[in-house]
């Protein structure tokens, strides 16, 4: 770890969704305070489609929501949104874009990005997967546990698109399944958690704790 990264040990926060996704976003910001210390990025599984996510979210949270720009720093209690076919990796405390890997078929972004942070980021990780088609993120999620990140999953009935939570609680990955309004509180009590040590190789599946 360079000295770049040292400072970037604060919590980090990827929610991963897609379509029903907007829903998730704002139910679980307007449950998190502006000032927790903790970083929050929303990966959503878009390839072609101009998001809007950076002009719609600021009305449902007090903290500042950026689109991402390349070479932007990481900053807790900021809200970060990655924008259109692009890849997003988390390299030395900043963002770095690069040309979407899978132009064709389901995207795989979310999958993507949380596997350069669980490789990059040295502060606490939390990965979240909410509404939306296909499976993207699952894949990761393993990775995400190896280096003592917390994973959590929508609950499938609030979902208005159930397929990618789905799909992340069978990879056997996730700790948490919960509402978005159960994210924000649940994220609040991690960061708060002394900061966990990074495992050394693959773990196991992990048991599902669903929390109503």
């Amino acid at each position: 770890m360079d000295a770049n990264d040292r400072v970037k040990d604060f919590p980090l926060v990827c929610v991963g969704g897609s379509a029903g996704g907007l829903d998730a976003y704002i139910r679980l910001l307007r449950h998190l305070p502006p000032d927790m210390g903790v970083a929050i990025v929303i990966v959503n599984h878009l390839r072609a489609v101009p998001t809007l996510l950076h002009e719609i979210l600021p009305r449902h949270t007090a903290m500042p929501v950026d689109l991402i720009a390349d070479g932007m720093l990481v900053q807790p209690n900021h809200v970060f949104i990655i924008p259109p076919k692009r890849d997003l990796h988390v390299i030395g405390g900043r963002f770095h874009l690069k040309p979407i890997s899978k132009p064709w078929g389901w995207p795989d972004v979310i999958t993507v990005c949380l596997r350069s942070l669980a490789e990059h980021w040295h502060g606490k990780l939390i990965a979240v997967i909410v509404s939306g088609f296909d499976g993207d993120g699952a894949a990761a999620l393993g990775q995400i546990k190896d280096v003592g990140g917390t994973t959590i999953a929508q609950k499938l009935d609030t979902a208005t698109q159930p397929d990618m939570p789905e799909s992340a609680i069978e990879s056997g990955y996730v700790d948490y399944v919960l509402s978005p309004e159960d994210i924000g509180p649940k994220i609040m009590e991690i960061a708060q958690r002394d900061v966990l040590s990074v495992a050394g190789g693959r773990s196991n599946r992990h048991r599902i704790v669903q929390i109503e």
